[in-house]
């Protein structure tokens, strides 16, 4: 069997009718199974614009039950092209208990089980608190018919032990679907030093676990947010092999060499050399030595 999983990256816009995103959506999965992915992995909350830029009761609407038609659609798909889909939606788990999730699909066009956000940020038209509950399913891998992958979303890529968890789980490639993008007031002062934080943090989660990570996000301008696409692979040396258009459109296309990430890790051992008697105090909120 060879070693290349090929990960098609699909960043886009999104409209406010939910079956036009899903349709081309689809038509975007079928090129990019057409020129060879074995994984397509979508932009968080891919059905619907980033709706969380305001506190609205009546978007609760928007959410739709996983399992559910969305994944049954995409399952057939994915048997039919014999690709892996992960696809990040709003999630209704019942009246007045919502969750952002990412759904994971076989190639067989298995329903294999969702990945919930665990990490619920709250910032300036980043109102998430609002609609999400917590992630309550842990960090998970699921071992697909093209490789053992880890999902994360969005606010998650900003913290370590998600990823190190992941990746202890077996993940060789960890993904993040991500909606992040600048506010206009803030783009000229910071714009440069968020985009550079937000890549080199994952940058990091590669190379501390030795493995490779892989960022999903959308682009447009939605109200005052320009979101600002730039999604990117990184191999587990941190270094980014692929990464997409800031604006446009793009099904970023990336061979991922698993039997490289194996010979990284027999020569950097980070997971031999932890010292994993000397980590109590991390499951504290801080250490107060004083």
């Amino acid at each position: 069997m060879s070693s290349i999983i090929n990960l098609g990256l699909i960043q886009t816009h999104a409209t406010e009718d939910k079956a036009d995103n899903l349709r081309r959506h689809i038509a975007l999965i079928r090129e990019a199974a057409k020129r060879g992915a074995h994984v397509v992995c979508l932009q968080e909350l891919f059905l619907t614009p980033y709706f969380c830029k305001r506190e609205d009761t009546a978007l609760f609407d928007l959410a739709d039950p996983i399992p559910g038609d969305t994944t049954k659609q995409l399952g057939d798909l994915a048997r039919e092209l014999g690709v892996v889909i992960i696809a990040s939606m709003f999630e209704k788990r019942a009246i007045g208990l919502y969750h952002n999730t990412a759904a994971i699909i076989d190639a067989d066009g298995e329903y294999m089980g969702k990945f919930r956000k665990m990490h619920i940020p709250e910032d300036p038209g980043f109102n998430e608190k609002f609609y999400f509950t917590p992630g309550d399913l842990g960090y998970k891998v699921w071992d697909t018919k093209r490789g053992r992958l880890g999902v994360l979303v969005c606010w998650d890529q900003w913290y370590p032990e998600a990823a190190r968890l992941t990746a202890m789980s077996g993940a060789q490639i960890l993904f993040y679907p991500t909606a992040i993008g600048w506010l206009k007031s803030e783009k000229a002062e910071l714009g440069k030093a968020q985009h550079t934080a937000w890549e080199t943090v994952q940058r990091g989660h590669a190379v501390a676990n030795g493995c490779y990570v892989a960022a999903v996000n959308r682009v447009g301008v939605e109200e005052e947010t320009e979101f600002w696409g730039q999604s990117f692979v990184a191999n587990p040396y941190g270094e980014i092999v692929a990464k997409a258009s800031p604006s446009d459109e793009e099904i970023l296309m990336v061979p991922c060499d698993i039997k490289a990430m194996e010979d990284f890790r027999r020569i950097w051992p980070f997971f031999r050399d932890r010292r994993i008697d000397s980590y109590n105090d991390l499951t504290k909120r801080w250490r107060d030595d004083g």
